[in-house]
Parts: structure tokens; C-alpha cells; sequence
């Protein structure tokens, strides 16, 4: 019988690259880590930030939705990445998305919301070790030093010409998350690939 779209098992945007990213983090003597984090929950999610849907959010998901321009919050697996002055991006495990979705609209009430799954529009890069930042620099217009893009930031920007979102992660040497567009991962893994040469 023939696989269909319901009945084909999952494929990440980087399955095809995986074994270079991992060959490019094994030569490169630990300066440089790349791997993909597949099939990440991802939720849009605009309200009022001064409404009262915003707390009660807050409360239901136990994690406050931020209220600082490109800054992250996180709690447990969930993190919140502030987008815009009502607009927020949900990550979470894989298959939460159903869950999460559910949790807001219900928390929201009467209030107005948008959720939306984009779980499937971007997949995630994550760039770790001692030359993620001079890496990430190479295709960044942002300066990404830590004291101007440290730990709990994230922007909308472009890496190598591509969308992203840039998140520098909190935890200490986690390094960052590249959101990237499924349809743009594979040119944007080449690109780190390429940029990453200097260090394998």
C-alpha cells in the first residue's frame, strides 16, 4: 500500500543534511556545535498585551508572556518569544501543539485571540559552542556580542540573507536558536556549513 501524507512517517526540513552537521560538530574539536531541533510546537499568538486575556494566558500556560521588546521567556519546556507589542511566538515540545492551543483559547474566554499552529512553517538550528557567536556573525547584521544580544533575547532578523528568528538561549553555553522557514533550511544549513569551515 502506498504511503499517503497521513499515513508517511515525519520528515525534518534537515534530514538530508543531518550527517554533515553532525561530521561539521565532530571536526570542529567542540568550537562549534550544529544540529537540528525537529518538529518543535510552535504557536503564533496575538491579544491585548494590557488585556486581561494576557495574564490569564500567563497563568494557564505558568508562564508569563513577555512584555519587553525581543526578550524570552521560559519555563520548564515552554518558552515565549515576544514578537511584537501583541504578538507572541509559543515553543514547546513536539505534539503539543493541540494541548497549548487548547489552554489559551480556553484561558482567553471572551477576550480576543489568534492561535495559530505554525509548527510546520519553520524548523529549528541550534548553534552551540565557544564560536557560536563569531559563527552566527559572519551572515548577522545584529551585534551579537552578550552584552548586546545576551542570554533571554531574541530578534527577527536575517542570517545568510534568510529570515529568522534569533534566540540566544538562557541556560549557560546553550547558545542559540536559528528559527528558520522549512522551505529555507536546507540553503540556510549549507550557509553555516560553508561559514563554518574555518573552524573544522
Amino acid at each position: 500500500m502506498a504511503e499517503t501524507a497521513l499515513t508517511a512517517p515525519l520528515r525534518s526540513p534537515l534530514a538530508q543534511v543531518a550527517d554533515r552537521l553532525a561530521a561539521a560538530t565532530r571536526t570542529s574539536g567542540g568550537a562549534i556545535r550544529l544540529a537540528e531541533l525537529p518538529f518543535l510546537a510552535q504557536l503564533n499568538v496575538r491579544l491585548d498585551a494590557k488585556g486581561a486575556a494576557a495574564a490569564a494566558v500567563g497563568l494557564a500556560l505558568d508562564l508569563p508572556l513577555p512584555l519587553q521588546p525581543n526578550t524570552v521567556v521560559r519555563a520548564g519546556e515552554l518558552t515565549a518569544l515576544w514578537l511584537g507589542p501583541d504578538e507572541w511566538l509559543l515553543v514547546g515540545p513536539p505534539g503539543s501543539e493541540r494541548d497549548l492551543e487548547s489552554r489559551i483559547r480556553e484561558a482567553a474566554g471572551e477576550e480576543p485571540v489568534s492561535v495559530i499552529d505554525v509548527s510546520a512553517q519553520r524548523t529549528t538550528l541550534l548553534v552551540t559552542g565557544p564560536r557560536a557567536h563569531d559563527l552566527l556573525a559572519h551572515g548577522c547584521p545584529l551585534d551579537l556580542h552578550p552584552r548586546a544580544f545576551g542570554a533571554g533575547h531574541c530578534a527577527q532578523t536575517t542570517l545568510g540573507r534568510a529570515q529568522v528568528v534569533l534566540v540566544s538561549r538562557d541556560e549557560p553555553r546553550a547558545g542559540f536558536w536559528v528559527l528558520v522557514r522549512s522551505t529555507f533550511a536546507g540553503y540556510l544549513a549549507d550557509w553555516l556549513l560553508d561559514a563554518a569551515t574555518e573552524y573544522v
